[in-house]
């Protein structure tokens, strides 16, 4: 009976001796673990820290030469780029009108008219379309100078037009594309004509007018000197006539 008696005391419940080492354990485990987290992610994305800090400024020769080219490009008239543009270069920048035109032959209409044909063609005259009052208004054909415009600032060209493409603000690149819509016709219409430099006229031979001296101005409280006279030819000596 004593037996009994002891072990049932040893198996009634009581306090954990052991909790609060457990509680304690647990918050050093979560410690490390957190720092441990943080050594590895700092091991991982540490940037790396250029040699000399700072960052190299671009080069304003550079960016002259390019502005440069740029503007030798605007200053060129439109015959002389159309002659030197190439349709390949414009069938490449032209994919940005894919987006909104056909450029084959009989193709549908999409939000902007075919443009098979454009160059010569009647303005707002495609079948089919409907256009705006803007191009409508226009009137004329639609020339390699007039597509010039027209492709360089669309709402600037025509106030009020629905199309919404920003416009090729670089020439070069502008012209490329007209000569490449120059070739999507059955007869592509000819190019103008580059028209070239005119040639620089030589300095024209002082006459004797303009060698003569000219007086020097009078001082104040001087008289003027008169301008000497032009020099003449000395008159030749009359030859003797022979006696009969």
């Amino acid at each position: 009976m004593a037996m009994h008696s002891v072990g049932g005391n040893q198996g009634s419940g009581g306090p954990d001796p052991l909790l609060g080492n457990k509680i304690a354990g647990a918050i050093l485990g979560t410690l490390l673990f957190a720092m441990g987290l943080n050594i590895f992610s700092g091991v991982i994305y540490t940037p790396k820290k250029p040699a000399v800090p700072g960052y190299d400024l671009p080069v304003p020769e550079a960016a002259a030469a390019a502005g440069g080219g740029d503007q030798q490009a605007q200053a060129e008239p439109l015959p002389v780029l159309l002659a030197s543009a190439d349709p390949a270069k414009g069938q490449s920048a032209a994919k940005k009108c894919q987006a909104c035109h056909v450029l084959e032959k009989g193709g549908p209409n999409k939000i902007g008219p075919n443009l098979y044909g454009v160059v010569g063609h009647e303005k707002a005259a495609h079948a089919g379309f409907n256009y705006s009052a803007a191009l409508k208004g226009k009137g004329g054909q639609w020339t390699f100078e007039e597509l010039n415009g027209f492709i360089a600032n669309p709402k600037g060209y025509a106030p009020g037009t629905i199309m919404a493409f920003a416009g090729i603000s670089n020439p070069k690149e502008r012209a490329d594309v007209i000569r490449y819509l120059q070739t999507l016709s059955d007869n592509p219409v000819p190019l103008p004509a580059a028209d070239a430099a005119p040639a620089a006229q030589p300095a024209a031979a002082p006459g004797p007018s303009q060698t003569q001296q000219q007086p020097s101005p009078a001082m104040p409280g001087q008289r003027a000197e008169p301008a000497p006279a032009p020099l003449q030819a000395a008159p030749q000596p009359a030859q003797p006539q022979p006696r009969p």
